[in-house]
């Protein structure tokens, strides 16, 4: 299912996205696609994006494949993601316009789906996402583990 706008609601509003330009293009069927052209105000030494960027980057891809799991918009009421440890693994300045994707593995999806649904109240499960710049290369790869729950109504 396209949850496109439901993602663009839920991530666009947090601070450290506005500040990153962060942007959802698309999210449906576990897959997210999220974009940002690097704001000068976030470089480091060499003018490329400060890994702090990076991390938003890679945060906000991994939640956007979370919701993106949902099958309706409903089955995200009260999920509560937090990220558990991450890891980065910077291959090359990131410059310019830049496109993060992370897509669920069937790990991922596996326990997500009795979350989703309702089955149980609890998830931990890890993401990975790719940063590629505008020419097509990686400038950095990285992951998520996270703990996700539903709150109590």
């Amino acid at each position: 299912m396209d949850v496109t706008e439901l993602a663009r609601t839920l991530l666009e509003p947090i601070p450290a996205h506005r500040t990153a330009g962060i942007q959802v293009l698309r999210a449906a069927d576990g897959e997210a696609e999220i974009t940002a052209e690097v704001p000068e105000s976030l470089t480091n030494v060499i003018g490329s994006l400060h890994s702090s960027g990076l991390v938003a980057l890679l945060d906000a891809a991994g939640l956007g494949a979370i919701i993106a799991a949902s099958e309706t918009r409903g089955d995200f009421d009260g999920i509560v993601p937090l990220g558990a440890s991450a890891s980065l693994e910077f291959l090359a300045p990131a410059r310019g316009h830049l496109r993060a994707v992370c897509h669920l593995d069937t790990e991922a999806r596996d326990a997500l789906r009795p979350l989703l649904s309702g089955a149980t109240d609890r998830a931990r499960f890890s993401t990975h996402a790719e940063i590629t710049d505008a020419t097509g290369t990686t400038v950095c790869r990285g992951g998520f583990d996270w703990s996700v729950r539903r709150r109590r109504a």
